[in-house]
Order: C-alpha cells, then structure tokens, then sequence
C-alpha cells in the first residue's frame, strides 16, 4: 500500500511517484487524501485502455461510496450527467450533447474564437511589453469561447470563471469554497436553460433545454453535462493551453519551427496534448464488478480503480523518448482526453482551441519570448489542474 499525497510539482515536471509506479509497480495499491480504504493505480498505456474501455469497470459503482480521493467533494454530480454512469444510459446523454459537439458547430464557433484571439491580443500589443499571457489570452480566451459555445452572457464571463476555479480547487481548506461553488454553479446553469426554452438558440444550453423539453433528458441531467463542460472547456483549457505555450518558450527549437512550418501546427498541438502533464494525481475512479486480471494483478469485485494518464502518456512502450517533445513522433495516441466510452467529447474544440491560441500568439508577435528565466514563471498551487499562473513575456 502507498500513501500517495500528490504534492505541488515545478513547471512541467512528470509526478516522480507515478514515474516510479510506471517503471516499477504499474498496477498497486494507493491510498489518497481524502475518502476511506485504498485504490488500485494504473499506469501502464495498455492497462489504462483496458480499465477505461472494459464493461467490468463501472464509474456508477462509485456513486454513495466514501471512495479514497483527491479532494472532498465530486466535480459533477453523481446522479446525473456523463461522469458517473455507464452504458446504456450513458450513451442516451452523450446522443444529446454531440448534437452541440457537430462539425457544423465547430466551424460556427471557430471564426468567433478566432475574433475573440485577435481581440484580446490587440489589448495586449496596445499595452505594450513585458505582458502576462495567462492574463491578456490563456485566461479569458477558453471562457470567452466556452461562454460562446453555453450561451452564457458576455457581462457574466468573469464570474463563471471564478467558479470553475473553486469547482476544482484542491487545497486543505477549499471544502466549504468547493461546495458553494457547486451550488452556485448549479443555479446559474439552470437560469440558463430556462432562458433557452423560452428563446431557443444554436448553442450547448439550446441543445440541453430542447432535450429536457423532449423528455430526453432531465434538467439535473442537464445541469450536471453543462456543468462539466464549463470547467473542461474553461479551467482546463485555460491551464493545459498556458502549460503548452510554457513548453514552447522554454524549447525555442521547437518554437521556431513552428513558425517556419505553421502547416505543422495540429500535429505539434497533438504532441503538446501528450507531452503536458494536464493534471496532478487522478480524476474519477471506477469500480470492478468482477474480479479481472491487469497487468498481472487480480482486482477483485468491488475494488476501485483510477488510471493515471498523465503516465500512460510517458509509457516508453508506447512512445520512445517519452520525455522529448517531438512534433514528428508517430506513436499511437495520447490518451489526454481519456478512452473508452467516456472519452472526453470536448476533445475536438480543445484542439481549436490551441490551434487558434498558439497559431494567434506566433503571427502576432513573432519575437515572443519569456520575460523571466523559466524557473521563475510561477505555476498554480493546490489545484488538481496544472498550469502556469502568469506567464510572463516580452517580444
């Protein structure tokens, strides 16, 4: 059994322990901060693909249990919503939101984001250098567009962006801050729905309240899927993107030849996906409901199991020099956005996103740079997100 604290890592450097787990105990036993008795902790990248696409693993199996966990309370609910069910009714809810997750959604979105960037970087060349990039582009950008894509009002951006931070704080005393901002977060989504019934629009909150009004879905279904959207598409998105533009200033190589390549710039997004460790410790666990073999250990019915990505993604197996960002590695793929039934569907707007951000950033200021050296660009504490918390450049 390891007692696993998942404690504050510099920049982007890969968690030490799930390293050690990878190299030498891929499949054991751990207990985490919060919550009762152990876990079993994946690492392996096959290991994971099996725990997370294999029907004997079952995330509503973890709904009422005091699991051991990251932090006091869940992010979604667990009685509604995507996160905590299982097929068949996780296909009915995940039907409805891909109705908003559409090519045809996605190339009404693009432009907009693509206007918001230049927006936003036009106030930061006015103010002139050195600029915070976490201030001026990474923190508004993803909430600007996750707004956009809800239909949440432009005076409200702010405040929803403030509570996607509580929602996923991790620190010792952020339990109460964690619930208020559910509660919050809860209300605000459902004033939304109730608005898009009674105005229907081309957008997520349209999609859910046309669902709701159909009896597709319930409305605590729908709190719950636009609730997970929100912090996916604007606390994460912010971190992950501002965790990628990092690597790129501090591997100028790599920098430079995307600006001399800028066709090259989906494939280096891929890449910084796999190379950027998204995320301290683990997300939603999921339970055997029977015994099954992995990685040579038998997890019996009953126990919970996490998989650990973030270390799936450096498995040498899958991917030699798992430390190198390299824009023309042709490995398998990264599982940054999960596997499985509960692969996140928001992957294909992320993926604009860091096109739009990065692409925006090298054709606006083509001499960027760091203001600071790299070891004193301050990343965020106690959040189960990692990322820069300002990124200073100049240019």
């Amino acid at each position: 059994m390891r007692s696993w604290p998942v404690d504050d890592l510099p920049a982007l450097d890969p968690d030490p322990f799930l390293d050690e787990m990878l190299r030498d105990e891929p499949v054991t036993r751990i207990r985490l901060a919060h919550g009762e008795g152990h876990a079993w902790l994946v690492t392996r990248y096959e290991d994971c693909r099996l725990v997370t696409s294999d029907h004997r693993f079952s995330r509503e199996q973890v709904v009422g249990r005091d699991v051991t966990s990251m932090r006091p309370e869940p992010v979604a609910s667990q009685t509604a919503g995507l996160q905590y069910i299982d097929p068949p009714r996780h296909n009915r809810l995940r039907r409805v939101v891909a109705r908003a997750f559409t090519g045809r959604a996605m190339q009404r979105l693009r432009p907009m984001a693509e206007r918001r960037a230049a927006a936003l970087l036009d106030v930061m060349a006015a103010a002139g250098p050195p600029a915070d990039l976490m201030e001026h582009l990474h923190g508004p950008f993803p909430v600007a567009v996750v707004r956009d894509f809800l239909g949440v009002d432009e005076k409200d951006w702010h405040r929803w962006a403030a509570t996607g931070e509580a929602l996923l704080s991790a620190g010792a005393d952020s339990e109460e801050r964690t619930k208020e901002a559910a509660r919050t977060t809860r209300t605000r989504i459902a004033e939304l729905l109730r608005h898009r019934r009674d105005e229907s629009r081309e957008d997520l909150a349209g999609v859910l309240a046309l669902a709701t009004v159909a009896g597709e879905i319930t409305e605590d279904e729908a709190i719950s899927l636009a609730t997970a959207i929100q912090v996916s598409g604007g606390h994460a998105v912010r971190n992950n993107s501002g965790s990628m533009m990092y690597a790129l200033l501090t591997h100028p190589g790599h920098l430079e030849r995307l600006r001399r390549e800028p066709e090259l710039l989906p494939r280096a997004v891929d890449e910084l996906f796999r190379y950027v460790p998204h995320r301290n410790g683990v997300g939603i666990p999921r339970v055997a409901v029977e015994d099954v073999v992995v990685g040579g250990q038998t997890i019996r019915a009953g126990e919970v199991v996490y998989n650990a990505y973030v270390a799936a993604n450096r498995d040498p197996a899958v991917f030699p020099d798992p430390d190198e960002l390299d824009f023309d590695r042709a490995d398998g793929p990264h599982l940054a956005f999960g596997h499985g039934p509960h692969h996140c569907m928001a992957a294909i707007m992320a993926r604009m996103e860091a096109e739009i951000m990065i692409g925006s950033v090298l054709t606006r200021f083509p001499g960027i740079r760091l203001a600071v050296p790299a070891e004193e660009v301050e990343f965020q504490l106690h959040g189960l997100i990692r990322g820069p918390r300002t990124l200073p450049v100049t240019w």
